[in-house]
């Protein structure tokens, strides 16, 4: 199975996935899209010899060239790894029911446009609430508002700070999205 990762940042989520999928049989990371020149994660696709390609915004309004690009690569499903933007209606209906992200807090609550990184953290902190963690969910139409897979808590301390809450998703994110993929991927 062909896999694309979309991302946009550092890029940490996608070498953990090409990583953890390197030696299988069944799965294979076959292409990064990006939506940022300068991002991160295109160096890292270099690193780990993965195919890369870079769509700017205007790209992303109709998702026509990405859809070309995807399909001339053969790609069977989509992973979301940091990605920022809305996923074009025209490859989430390509894809539907193959393409998943993962949000750094409990949804629905702390999700939507402009919730990710440390803004989420903040938010989270803010509200007061005991505990934060990771979500899994199908892609749709909306941010963050597609079918939840496996959801994931950490509790919150009470001198958490927004790096220390950080550092618990991030960690939550290293083991549990591979896991969560492969058994999508392979069944």
């Amino acid at each position: 199975m062909n896999i694309a990762i979309f991302a946009s940042g550092n890029g940490t989520n996608f070498e953990n996935i090409t990583r953890y999928f390197a030696d299988s049989q069944d799965v294979k990371v076959s292409l990064m899209v990006c939506n940022k020149a300068n991002a991160n994660v295109i160096k890292r696709a270099e690193k780990l010899k993965v195919p890369s390609v870079c769509f700017p915004a205007k790209e992303w309004k109709t998702g026509e060239n990405v859809l070309q690009e995807l399909q001339s690569k053969d790609i069977d499903f989509i992973v979301l790894a940091g990605f920022l933007l809305l996923v074009p209606e025209l490859i989430i209906n390509e894809y539907s029911g193959r393409i998943v992200n993962i949000h750094p807090a409990l949804l629905p609550k702390f999700g939507g446009k402009g919730m990710y990184g440390s803004h989420v953290h903040e938010a989270v902190l803010k509200s007061l609430d005991k505990e934060s963690g990771i979500t899994i969910h199908y892609v749709n139409k909306k941010y963050d508002a597609g079918q939840i897979i496996k959801q994931v808590k950490c509790s919150i301390d009470d001198n958490e700070t927004v790096e220390s809450l950080e550092a618990k998703i991030h960690a939550l994110e290293k083991e549990y999205y591979p896991k969560v993929l492969e058994k999508l991927l392979i069944r």
